[in-house]
């Protein structure tokens, strides 16, 4: 592996005007252990320079095989970035404040990607850019629920016709992350698709009864669950399917074993029996001292690196810009209050179908995570889909469609 001198990896951050906006009012520095190799990058007020004495550092240490991997144009999985190694145990070390490290996290993320040879940041999918004047697909509007004996002005968005196909956006998301499905004439000439944002996220703002600033948000399964099922009754819909992501795959299963007379199938995407970890370990998420940006960015690190770049900034972009709460929040139901383990082999695929896809890239709900699900709940199905992360409908869309279309097609028929 042949590494950039210091000087030329500062000065190619210098250059790179991703990383110049990441790094603003930074003053510390970057210290990279490479097996025997050392690299540094000084940073003040947000300008690379030389590495000091007394600057703040933070430091990654590890062998150079698994640099290799973090440095190569195409990363495998679960080597994407950093955080990525990280969380999986995957080799690496990390000295220094994790404060700085999550406010300046995309900075850190930027520098080391700027090591890597450039790679093909992929393309626009075909139709996305449009003339003046041209509407996309779906429609929107508002509705009212009662959810858990609350009043709930709920915005969704809708598209097609035929079977009812409820869409759940992941956590601190909002409907937005299904726009490419929308615009696919062979799912919307089969399937009536509806995408809502849940309370709190995206346009359905909060009640106005209660005081609800003044309470912690944890997002719960009994919360959850009825909001899908307060959607289905008013909007009348019949045996529709649910398909949700992330928090909404772990739902998919939850309401295929709770409520399997209410739906026709359920697609679960990265879905898992349980998911480890917990909320304690993930104050960072909603910090006074950490932007929005170190939620939007630590997405980036479950996404495919062969995803297409304008599609990985637009899903990480989609974090950044809901209220802060939301997302610490909603982690509560996908790794507290969700645990299948001893319940889905309950659910009978007779009655309900469920499917299950998972990312190659996703080390949050890994493939692994999958399969043993799908191995749990007797008549269901199970796929992997390549050279996709977490967010397979907004990071990657024409791949996911394809793996998506045979499911959906034995649904229909």
């Amino acid at each position: 592996m042949r590494l950039l001198p210091s000087e030329s990896w500062k000065n190619r951050c210098a250059e790179d005007t991703e990383f110049m906006q990441a790094a603003r009012h930074w003053t510390g520095g970057l210290r990279l252990v490479i097996g025997d190799e050392l690299l540094t990058l000084g940073v003040k007020d947000g300008q690379p320079c030389v590495l000091e004495d007394g600057l703040d550092l933070i430091e990654y240490r590890g062998p150079q095989g698994v640099w290799e991997k973090l440095l190569a144009e195409v990363p495998p999985p679960f080597e994407t970035d950093v955080m990525a190694n990280l969380a999986t145990d995957g080799g690496l070390s990390r000295e220094g404040s994790a404060i700085i490290f999550a406010q300046y996290h995309a900075a850190v993320k930027r520098a080391i990607e700027l090591l890597r040879p450039a790679a093909n940041e992929g393309a626009v999918r075909k139709g996305d850019v449009q003339n003046e004047g041209v509407f996309d697909a779906p429609s929107g509007r508002y509705v009212h629920l009662s959810i858990c004996g609350q009043d709930h002005r709920v915005y969704f968005e809708e598209a097609g016709g035929g079977i009812p196909l409820l869409l759940q956006h992941t956590a601190g998301a909002h409907g937005s992350q299904w726009r490419h499905v929308f615009e696919e004439p062979e799912i919307t000439k089969h399937f009536r698709l509806i995408a809502y944002d849940l309370p709190f996220h995206g346009k359905s703002l909060p009640p106005v009864s209660g005081k609800w600033w003044s309470e912690e948000y944890l997002l719960r399964g009994e919360f959850l669950r009825e909001t899908v099922l307060a959607i289905k009754r008013a909007l009348g819909l019949e045996e529709p399917v649910f398909m949700g992501c992330s928090v909404g795959g772990l739902l998919a299963l939850d309401l295929a074993q709770r409520h399997p007379e209410e739906f026709r199938a359920v697609i679960s995407l990265e879905g898992a029996l349980e998911i480890p970890g917990g909320i304690d370990l993930l104050q960072q998420l909603w910090s006074p001292q950490i932007s929005n940006d170190y939620k939007a960015n630590l997405m980036e690190g479950l996404i495919s690196p062969t995803s297409p770049k304008v599609y990985r900034k637009e899903t990480s972009y989609v974090y950044a810009s809901g209220w802060p709460a939301t997302f610490l929040g909603d982690l509560y139901y996908y790794v507290e209050d969700f645990d299948m383990r001893e319940t889905a082999s309950e659910i009978d695929t007779n009655q309900v179908g469920v499917h299950i896809l998972s990312g190659e890239y996703d080390y949050s709900a890994t493939p692994e995570m999958g399969r043993a699900a799908h191995e749990a709940i007797p008549g269901s199905t199970w796929a992997l889909m390549k050279g996709v992360g977490h967010f397979p409908m907004s990071e990657n869309p024409e791949a996911f469609i394809e793996y998506l279309l045979p499911i959906l097609r034995s649904i229909a028929h």
